[in-house]
């Protein structure tokens, strides 16, 4: 592994999971639904929904930790144009504790409750932009609080499901 230089994960901008199980930022709502309908969020073989729900660093930040990412491709910014809010689970609490670090317990992850940070969102559709700097603000500015709270630069942003629409992305 130490001739390997460069290992990109690949993220959502926001978090779906397939099955059962804890999903602390899982969404029981119209904005859930909506994140399943614009997205896509249907199972393959079975055409069963995904449960969707906001973006969640701390498990992403653990992800990304564990496996040693050395850049993150980030995917789907496009289903996120319809909200006029977004949220980022920044941490996490559970009976009273707070949590910024991934519980080594699943029984723990299930009591967990997100903490989040609320960021402005946008609604110009951005599946035509060709160049990350023309993404409205908005976007430009998720994108970067995540690369700030991950750890990791983001250095692709899929704005739509063709190859054309991934944007790359010079980190600061």
């Amino acid at each position: 592994p130490r001739m390997i230089d460069r290992v990109i994960g690949v993220a959502k901008a926001y978090i779906s999971r397939v099955g059962t199980g804890p999903f602390p930022t899982e969404l029981h709502d119209e904005i859930g639904d909506k994140m399943i309908e614009i997205g896509g969020e249907f199972g393959t073989v079975t055409g069963r929904r995904r449960r969707c729900g906001w973006l969640d660093i701390v498990a992403l930040r653990y992800a990304a930790r564990v496996n040693g990412l050395t850049e993150i491709a980030l995917t789907k910014l496009d289903v996120l144009s319809h909200f006029e809010t977004l949220r980022i689970a920044t941490a996490y609490d559970s009976l009273g504790e707070r949590h910024t670090e991934f519980p080594r317990q699943q029984r723990v992850l299930y009591n967990c409750l997100p903490v989040y940070e609320d960021l402005e969102g946008w609604s110009a559709d951005i599946s035509g932009v060709t160049d990350y700097r023309d993404l409205p603000e908005e976007a430009r500015t998720y994108v970067e609080r995540i690369e700030e709270l991950v750890g990791v630069p983001i250095t692709s942003v899929g704005i739509g499901p063709g190859r054309p629409e991934t944007l790359t992305r010079t980190p600061a």
